[in-house]
């Protein structure tokens, strides 16, 4: 059983985490904590210098509150929202506040995966703790 899960979401539409955060609370020790963390990619710096600051700050509260809104379904856990490349901060998060198993789905992977690889294959390949992939 974990202690300390992460659980990294996607605010699409398209994605369920019902069936991630079940696996969740199936591996998770009897005083386990858990956190939803949503990563947010940086913005090149030649675009960022033309949005407007409310924008921005509107954005980054609404992505705030949606992560938030996902903690219902997993009561006693803890909303982050994260800022950088999404593989190297989901495991640098990891990394740094002793998380003992990541929770992450997975798409099929489609032609320019097998080049770049997928974030989850990311995590897979640098994660210093247990990764469980759902697909």
């Amino acid at each position: 059983m974990y202690n300390n899960i992460l659980i990294p979401v996607l605010l699409d539409e398209g994605h369920d985490n019902k069936h991630t955060f079940d696996l969740a609370k199936t591996f998770a020790g009897s005083d386990a904590k858990f956190t939803i963390v949503h990563v947010v990619e940086p913005i090149p710096s030649f675009v960022l210098s033309e949005i407007p600051e409310e924008v921005l700050k509107s954005t980054r509260a609404n992505i705030e509150a949606s992560v938030a809104k996902l903690k219902r379904d997993l009561p006693g856990a803890v909303a982050k929202v994260i800022t950088g490349h999404a593989g190297k901060a989901i495991v640098d998060y990891a990394r740094d506040n002793d998380i003992d198993c990541i929770i992450i789905a997975s798409h099929r992977p489609g032609f320019g995966d097998y080049f770049l690889g997928s974030t989850a294959a990311r995590v897979v390949r640098h994660a210093e703790c247990s990764v469980h992939v759902i697909r």
